[in-house]
C-alpha cells in the first residue's frame, strides 16, 4: 500500500473519531431512554414532507447545472444530471468533500464532457450557495438579533476584540496580509520560468483553464433570471426541510419558520464539517442552537438532531444508490448526447 493512500485511509480514521467524540460529547449527559421515546412516537409525516422538498431541491439543483453546462456548449439530460447530483451525495455521505468531484467524474464519463470544465461549473454554483446562505444569515441576525446577537458576541467578541483592539492593529492586519499575497505573486512571477520546467505545470495548467472556463459559465448563460429563480427556490425548499421536521416534536412544534432558517443557516456548518455525513458536528451544532437559543430541553433537542440527520442520510443513501443504478441503466440504452450532436455534424 502507497504512502499516499496510508495517510488518507488516516486522514479518513482521524476526521470519523472527531465526528464520533462530538457525537458522544452531544449524547452523553442525555437521557437515551428518552430519546428513544421521542423517536418512536414523533411525527413522522412531517419528516416525509421535508424529504419530499430535499427531493425535489435536489432536482432543482441538476436543472440549475444544466443552465451552466449549456452554458459550455454541451446538452445533458436531466435525468443523468440528477443522478450525478444524488450519486454525489451519497459520496459524501461517506467521504466528505469527495462529492463535488464524484458527480463531475460521473456526468463527464457519461456524458462526455471535460471534467475540468463541469468542475468549474460546480464552483459557480457553490459560489452563489455561498451567497445564497451568508443572506439566510444576515436576515437571521436582523429578525433575531437578540437572540444570535448574543451568541456571536459571547463566542466571537472577545477574539475581535484582542485583534482590532484599535486602528493600528486593525492597519497591521490587513497590511500584513497584502504583503504575503504580494510576496507570493513576485516569487511566482520571479520563478516562472523555472516552474514551467516541472511536470506537473501542464497539468495544472489545463486544470486552472478548464475550472476558469467553468467560472465563467455564468457570464456566458442566457437564462440568468432562471438561474437565480432556481437558486431562490433550493433555498427556499432548504428551509422549508429543516421547518417540516420542527413540528414532529411538541417540544420544538412552536419554533417559527424563521427558527428553521436559524437552525438551516447555522446548521449548515455541521453537514460542511470535514466529518462523514456531518455525523456528530451536525448533532452538536443543532443541539446547542435548539438548548442555547431556544431553550429546548436537551433531550427533545438531542432527539431531533438525530432523527432529522438520520432522515437524510437514509434519503441521500436511498436515492444515491437507485441514482447508482439508473446511471448505470442509462449507460447500457443510451448513446450520450454529445456523441449523438457530433455523430449527427
Amino acid at each position: 500500500m502507497s504512502r499516499k493512500r496510508i495517510l488518507s485511509i488516516l486522514e479518513y480514521l482521524f476526521f470519523l473519531g472527531i465526528g464520533v467524540l462530538l457525537l458522544w460529547l452531544s449524547f452523553r449527559k442525555l437521557d437515551l431512554d428518552q430519546i428513544w421515546t421521542d423517536i418512536r412516537e414523533a411525527e413522522y409525516s412531517w419528516l416525509l414532507i421535508a424529504l419530499v422538498f430535499a427531493i425535489f431541491s435536489h432536482i432543482l439543483r441538476a436543472l440549475r447545472w444544466n443552465l451552466l453546462i449549456g452554458s459550455l456548449g454541451y446538452k445533458t439530460r436531466l435525468s443523468t444530471t440528477f443522478f450525478a447530483v444524488m450519486i454525489g451525495y451519497l459520496a459524501n455521505t461517506a467521504v466528505p468533500r469527495m462529492g463535488e468531484f464524484v458527480r463531475c467524474g460521473v456526468l463527464s464519463k457519461k456524458e462526455n464532457i471535460p471534467f475540468n470544465s463541469l468542475f468549474g461549473t460546480v464552483i459557480s454554483e457553490r459560489l452563489f450557495d455561498l451567497i445564497s446562505l451568508f443572506i439566510i444569515i444576515f436576515l437571521v441576525i436582523v429578525f433575531q438579533l437578540d437572540l444570535v446577537g448574543d451568541i456571536l458576541q459571547q463566542m466571537f467578541g472577545p477574539v475581535l476584540e484582542s485583534i482590532f483592539s484599535n486602528v493600528w492593529s486593525i492597519t497591521f492586519f490587513l497590511l500584513g496580509i497584502l504583503a504575503f499575497i504580494v510576496l507570493m505573486l513576485w516569487a511566482g512571477w520571479k520563478m516562472r520560468e523555472k516552474i514551467k520546467r516541472f511536470s506537473f505545470y501542464q497539468k495544472l495548467h489545463d486544470f486552472i483553464t478548464g475550472l476558469w472556463e467553468g467560472i465563467l459559465t455564468i457570464g456566458k448563460m442566457r437564462q440568468k433570471g432562471l438561474f437565480l429563480l432556481y437558486t431562490v427556490s433550493i433555498w427556499l425548499f432548504y428551509g422549508i426541510m429543516v421547518y417540516m421536521p420542527v413540528l414532529m416534536l411538541k417540544e420544538t412544534s412552536h419554533l417559527s419558520f424563521i427558527d428553521g432558517l436559524t437552525i438551516l443557516a447555522i446548521g449548515s456548518l455541521g453537514i460542511v464539517a470535514p466529518v462523514p455525513g456531518g455525523i456528530g458536528a451536525y448533532h452538536f451544532i443543532v443541539k446547542a442552537i435548539l438548548v442555547e437559543l431556544y431553550h429546548i430541553e436537551p433531550n427533545a433537542a438531542g432527539s431531533f438532531a438525530a432523527i432529522t440527520h438520520a432522515g437524510q442520510t437514509l434519503l441521500n443513501v436511498a436515492v444515491g444508490g437507485l441514482s447508482y443504478l439508473g446511471m448505470g441503466i442509462l449507460a447500457k440504452k443510451q448513446i450520450p448526447c454529445n456523441e449523438e450532436d457530433r455523430s449527427s455534424q
